[in-house]
């Protein structure tokens, strides 16, 4: 039986680059949709092929398998797809490795998670904002690269934040985020201003008030596919709460990276900075290391080249 392969030109060669970089990052279903299309084989041949081998499984689900409907876990659907591979004539394990537990920093698929409620004191207000705006457990999305710079001002207070995302989508459709501020004693978050400032929109905005919480929605100009990105950014203008003495990121999922800049007033510098990580939002500081604040740009900075779920955050002492 003749080969399907794509020609040696370079047509041929973009979709061979294609399906390896498929390979390579997953997710399970993009590497396998991208496999098929690649080696032009439709569902009811490969049915075939798999039963002349032996192996007897419905076109209904590898249909599911290709669209991320539905994942292959039980060990008749293991040796399925083991021997996909060798009917789509992949390397050995090229797909099998993809339905095992990825590393957080592939931003293949959804990572291990920590629930909100560890992360943050006012959960219970936090989740209400996130069940208003329809999210899901996970959003869609995680990070693969965060910059966030942080203004502190001449009354100590934090003024307003910044940020310049990097995120993968992990299933078909995703086209918003949600962002977000949980401020300082005495925040008022209905007055705090939300920026979309690019490739995305401000869309529905939930606060609440005690807490000191609120939640943004950023609006895409685009529905991502499984293992797409977008680069984004957005900031909060804040200044509506007392003196700060620290400046704190929650992680629920691991993987990607994260970079936090401090920025203070030139007429309010802290006598000493320090970085430190959390378990969780009452779990006390570990990890504690000083940070040399710059005098020209009056700036403190942390880089975590993989986070983990917990809290990293950057602490200041007043003189």
């Amino acid at each position: 039986m003749a080969r399907t392969r794509p020609g040696g030109g370079p047509e041929g060669h973009a979709a061979e680059a294609e399906l390896a970089r498929a390979l390579r990052t997953g997710p399970f279903h993009v590497a396998l949709r991208t496999a098929l299309t690649v080696r032009g084989l439709a569902l009811h041949r490969v049915q075939r092929r798999l039963a002349q081998r032996g192996v007897h499984i419905g076109v209904t689900s590898l249909s599911y398998w290709q669209q991320g409907a539905r994942r292959p876990q039980r060990p008749e659907s293991l040796r399925a797809v083991r021997v996909l591979e060798e009917v789509l004539e992949l390397p050995a394990h090229a797909l099998t490795r993809l339905l095992e537990p990825v590393a957080p920093r592939t931003g293949a698929e959804r990572p291990a998670a920590r629930s909100y409620r560890s992360l943050v004191e006012e959960s219970r207000a936090l989740e209400r904002l996130l069940a208003e705006l329809e999210s899901p457990a996970d959003g869609g999305l995680h990070t693969v690269c965060h910059l966030e710079r942080v203004r502190i001002g001449a009354g100590r207070e934090l003024r307003g934040r910044d940020s310049h995302h990097v995120v993968r989508a992990h299933r078909d459709g995703v086209d918003r985020y949600l962002a977000i501020h949980h401020g300082d004693e005495g925040c008022d978050p209905g007055r705090v201003a939300v920026r979309a400032s690019e490739n995305c929109r401000v869309g529905r905005v939930r606060w609440h008030t005690a807490a000191g919480v609120l939640v943004a929605e950023l609006l895409f100009d685009t529905r991502l596919r499984a293992g797409d990105t977008h680069v984004f950014g957005y900031g909060f203008d804040d200044g509506t709460a007392g003196p700060g003495s620290e400046y704190v990121r929650g992680f629920s999922f691991a993987g990607g990276q994260y970079v936090l800049q401090v920025r203070f007033d030139a007429a309010a510098l802290p006598a000493r900075c320090l970085r430190f990580t959390r378990s969780s939002a009452v779990a006390p500081r570990g990890g504690l290391q000083e940070l040399t604040l710059t005098g020209r740009h009056r700036m403190v900075h942390l880089v975590e080249p993989s986070v983990r779920p917990g809290i990293v955050g950057i602490a200041w002492e007043w003189a």
